[in-house]
């Protein structure tokens, strides 16, 4: 039997969100519906999207939720490493679920943000610690162009 890609992404999908729920259990962090709510969108997002959209998106399923509750969750998951937040000076952040490391592109234009791989990550992190004697967390790679729709 062979598996669609959508099967493989769902599963792939699945695996994440339990991997996250697991070490947020292991660590004592109380487990809430909007909790895994934001969770789940984040994994599934392919637009990093900001707090904002985040709460537009998910309020018609989560009544309760508040604004407030979304950020005090993005903080958290920013704090315990399994989201990024992407600040811009002129826009407002932006979050990205980490998935694998990347880079981002940002349009100075419109905002847009798309993913893209860096071929070589640890060896670019190897050089940095090697070179400077630092204990590398991690990399961010942020680079500024003009999307295709904007050219």
């Amino acid at each position: 039997m062979s598996i669609s890609h959508s099967e493989n992404d769902l599963s792939t999908e699945e695996n994440l969100f339990n991997d996250v729920i697991d070490k947020l259990r292991s660590k004592n962090i109380r487990i809430t519906a909007q909790r895994e709510a934001i969770i789940k969108y984040l994994i599934s997002s392919e637009s990093h999207p900001s707090a904002e959209q985040i709460y537009q998106d998910l309020l018609p399923e989560h009544r309760g939720m508040s604004l407030a509750t979304v950020y005090n969750n993005l903080k958290t998951l920013v704090d315990e490493g399994f989201v990024y937040e992407m600040k811009f000076s002129d826009i407002t952040s932006r979050y990205d679920f980490v998935k694998h490391e990347h880079g981002h592109i940002i349009c100075s234009n419109c905002g847009r943000v798309a993913d893209f791989d860096i071929p070589n990550v640890q060896d670019i992190l190897t050089d940095a610690r090697e070179q400077t004697n630092y204990l590398v967390k991690g990399m961010n790679l942020e680079i500024q162009g003009i999307c295709e729709d904007c050219q």
